[in-house]
């Protein structure tokens, strides 16, 4: 018998696997990978099919707090997005809550033109 997850770390992986078993990113429409560490935020454009990054932004790029840092990270992976030619994408947000930096992230990479 497999034992229950008991950390959060644990928990938060058990639900990334849930979304991943959903969400595939293609050529013509990536993945937007969202991470978050204690100190920064980072996010992925990623082609599941290929196995290939497309592109990819961290916060420590970015001076300020966290939310900032999102926002920022965010306009910056849209922004390389559009470079690759990229407009729409398929959302994960790494089974963190959606709220917070997740949030933040996300509305900045669609006010920078992303479709997801």
């Amino acid at each position: 018998m497999k034992h229950a997850p008991k950390t959060n770390s644990e928990l938060r992986k058990r639900r990334h696997a849930r979304i991943r078993a959903t969400v595939k990113g293609t050529a013509e429409r990536p993945r937007l990978a969202v991470f978050r560490s204690n100190r920064f935020v980072s996010a992925q454009l990623i082609d599941d099919a290929a196995g290939k990054t497309v592109a990819a932004a961290h916060g420590r790029e970015f001076k300020g707090p966290q939310s900032v840092q999102a926002t920022s990270v965010g306009a910056a992976i849209a922004e390389k997005a559009k470079k690759a030619g990229i407009t729409a994408v398929v959302f994960d947000r790494g089974g963190y809550r959606y709220g917070g930096q997740v949030k933040a992230l996300a509305d900045a990479a669609r006010a920078g033109g992303l479709a997801f």
